[in-house]
Order: structure tokens, then sequence, then C-alpha cells
């Protein structure tokens, strides 16, 4: 891997540019060459050439002062760049920025690695399944489920393997409807619908028998997919869900199962935040290849830097506070904005949450583990930074991965109970009054069970968007 690290100071426009030589895949003693011109006075664009055939290439970028991460841009950057420039579309701020250009391995993202089938379920299967756990729902097809592997990349674009499921209706004769739905909150690398017979295992089964070929991301980390999973990063929620995607389609060709062109979107929890940054990510970088019909995020964590940051600065008790822990976990492993957890988090935390964050460990065993409220768990000079600092590292980190500052074009139905107290509905909120704001042309918010629960708004807000997406 190479990189180039350049800094711009928007005021003096002074460029530096410092080569640093890699030695490994294949590119010793290759120069990087980058150039940087200005096409307007708010924007820069930086330009390199290619450094061998076999590559593609990761702009980063970071604040100057040293205690800022790097990040890589969410908007005009596709994972990873094949071209060999790029334009900063968000203005640097006064202060100047910081860019880096990373070579990385090319792969062919959504190839379709493994697909092995599970079980074939009746009709007759589903209808006890149904009747057992109280949901009622139209029951049309058997289903055929499949577990998928694919190629995708990690959250800085370097190649890496997934896992899904893949649940089609058992009939024949027409082409289908996709689905894809974003799976909750899970600690455990097994409890995904790949791996075991979750809640959302049965909510995929109740798409599919509907007349729906659906898709149940199990995103990086989970299910096959090696190492940790990068909770709420809302990049690698997206890439691993285009991918799997492009995984289903290519498993459709080759069994000859027929595809209608439409697409709908879905996700409770996680899956809210995750389906709001997978639809985010199809408009802007993928429309033509999968256009959406329309998008349902439920009960997610859109505003994280906000409405969040708020919500736990607040130092109420939560009913899972193993949450907080598992975003400040993930993000230190993704980004290392500090050297040491121990800089953020107080004794023992700072030992014990990474190791309960292993992906063998259960929710009810790490809520235990915590302190409710769970602000405790971070030393209190950090806290007091957090509070006054709106850059700190945290806040930072936390706002790149906010998901609904764009504009959405194809239908949106943001569904949340007002009683929720998991993620709260002021997420919902601002998301709502944002859209309404750049002019989304078609966004509702939904309240489907009034003063409900995070537990208990899950099956009506699910039926409902079935409902609405059966009206297409």
């Amino acid at each position: 891997m190479r990189d180039v690290f350049i800094r711009i100071r928007k005021a003096s426009l002074l460029v530096w540019g410092i080569l640093l030589l890699g030695a490994i895949l294949g590119l010793e003693g290759q120069e990087f060459q980058v150039r940087i011109d200005r096409p307007d006075p708010d924007h820069v664009r930086l330009c390199w050439n290619q450094v061998g055939s076999g590559f593609d290439y990761v702009v980063k970028y970071r604040g100057l002062e040293a205690e800022h991460p790097w990040l890589i841009p969410n908007q005009n950057h596709p994972l990873p760049l094949r071209a060999t420039n790029w334009i900063d579309s968000i203005q640097p701020t006064i202060r100047g920025r910081g860019y880096r250009v990373v070579a990385v391995p090319r792969t062919v993202r959504g190839k379709l690695l493994r697909a092995t089938f599970q079980r074939k379920i009746s009709t007759a299967e589903i209808q006890v399944y149904f009747f057992l756990i109280g949901i009622s729902t139209p029951i049309r097809y058997g289903v055929k489920v499949y577990t998928l592997e694919y190629q995708t990349v990690d959250p800085w674009g370097m190649p890496t393997r997934a896992s899904g499921t893949l649940m089609l209706p058992d009939a024949e004769g027409r082409p289908w409807p996709m689905v894809s739905y974003q799976h909750g909150t899970t600690p455990e690398k097994d409890g995904v619908p790949s791996r075991s017979y979750t809640w959302e295992y049965f909510v995929g089964l109740g798409i599919a028998t509907r007349g729906y070929v659906t898709v149940i991301p199990d995103y990086l980390g989970l299910g096959s997919g090696p190492g940790m999973h990068p909770y709420h990063h809302a990049r690698s929620e997206a890439t691993a869900a285009v991918d799997c995607l492009r995984a289903v389609r290519e498993f459709c060709q080759d069994h000859q199962i027929g595809l209608n062109g439409r697409l709908f979107l879905c996700g409770y929890s996680q899956g809210g935040h995750a389906t709001m940054a997978l639809h985010r990510e199809l408009e802007w970088y993928h429309a033509e290849e999968f256009p959406v019909t329309a998008s349902a995020p439920m009960a997610g964590a859109y505003d994280l830097s906000g409405t969040m940051v708020e919500d736990f600065l607040s130092g109420r008790q939560v009913p899972n506070p193993y949450y907080l822990a598992y975003v400040v976990v993930a993000y230190f492993r993704v980004y290392h904005p500090v050297d040491s957890l121990k800089e953020w988090l107080r004794a023992p935390y700072d030992q014990t949450l990474p190791q309960l964050l292993d992906g063998t460990h259960g929710p009810d065993e790490i809520n235990e583990a915590m302190p409710n409220p769970p602000i405790q768990i971070f030393r209190p000079e950090v806290l007091e930074a957090v509070r006054e600092n709106p850059d700190h590292p945290l806040r930072i980190l936390l706002r790149q991965n906010d998901v609904y500052r764009w504009c959405p074009k194809a239908p949106v139905r943001l569904y949340h109970c007002s009683g929720d107290q998991d993620v709260p509905y002021a997420n919902s909120e601002r998301a709502f009054q944002y859209f309404q704001s750049v002019g989304a042309k078609s966004v509702q918010l939904i309240d489907p069970l009034p003063g409900g629960t995070h537990t208990e708004c899950g099956a009506p807000a699910i039926l409902s968007a079935l409902d609405w997406f059966d009206s297409f």
C-alpha cells in the first residue's frame, strides 16, 4: 500500500507533499506522484499517476489539528476510486485540510464466491411459524433459503468478503421484485439470519412469502465475514449491502430467476441506519445499476452527532447500555482516533469492553458488564471535552456516520414509534425535517404504534412497510 500526504491551507494556498515509500504489494521504488490544483476558489482537485494495472485508489482527509482522525469522504467518492483524480466537493475549512491518496488492490465488488442451499420451507410451515409468533401477514409462496458469500471492501477500501441470506419465493413463471432488508443490532458473529433463526430470519421469511426476492446482508465482520463488525459505520453498511445485491443478481442470472427491476429497501434499528446509508449510496453512486423504487428506514439512529450525543450526555438510564460501548469500540477499531482506549474509557471498561465485543458474547452479558447510565464508561475529562468541543474526535466520527444530510429521490417512509427509549424518535424527526428543507418530494414520517417502545414497534412498522411496497 502506498500513500501520499498533501496539506492544503486555504488562506495561503500552501501545498506540502510528503512521499511515503512502501514495501508491500510490489510497489517498491515506484514513485506515486500527486499534483494539486483548484478548479475554482472553493474546491481542491487531487491528480495522480497510476501505480499499476491492479490497483484502485482511496482519498483520505483530515483537519490539520493533530487529534483529528483520518476519514474517507462520503460524497463524490465511490469506494474505491478507479479514476486518478478527485475533487473535494466540500469546501476546506479556513484552517485547512490534509489529504492522503492510497493505492489499494483492485477487487471485483459483489462477485459471488459461494452459494449454499439451506432449506425449503412450505407455506404450511410458514403458517405455523407466524401463528406461533403472533404475526398476521399474507402467505403466498413457499420459500427457498440460501447463504451467499461474496467479495466486497472494508471501511478503507481494501478487499474483503462478506455473507448474507437470500430467500426466494418457491414459484416459477414470473419476474420478481427485490427487497433488501438490513437487520438490527447484534454483537454476536452468529447472531444473523445466515447463521441462526433470529427474529429477523422470520422477517425475511415474511417478505419472501409475499413474493419478493429477499436479501439480508450480514454487514462486515458478522456471519462468515472476517474480522470485527464496524458497528454503525455508515459507508461499510452501504457498500456491503450494495455488493450483496450484486451477488444476488449474479445468482439469479445463473439460475434463470427473473427480476422485474423494482428494488425496495427496509430495515429496523441498526438496520434503519443501514437502510438510509444504502439508499444514499445507491442514489449517489449506483442509480443506473440499482434504481430504488421505495425505501422504509425504521427506528434508526440517523442523527448520531446530534440527537444521539445529546441523549447519551443527558445521563439517563437506557434499556441497552451496550449500544454506546459498541459504537465507541467499533470506531476505535476502524479509525484509531487515539492510541489506546485507555485515553477515552475508565478502568476497567477500557479492558473489559473490547473483550466482550469480540463477537462471541450476547447483549445480556455485555449489558450486565456496563454501567447504567452508560456515560459512566468515559473518563470525566473526556466527557467534559466531548461536551465543550464540537470538533472533539468522537463528535467528528459520529458526524461522519450521520446518514440524513442528503436529498432522496425515491419515495421514503420513515417509521418510528414515539415511545422508543433505545433510539429516540427525534432521530426520525430530524431526518424528516431535513429532507423537507432540501426539497425531497415524497417523504413521510409514520408512527405505526403511538407510544410504542423500540421492541413493540418492530412488527407493525415492518408489516406497514410491506403493505406499502405491495402498493407499487
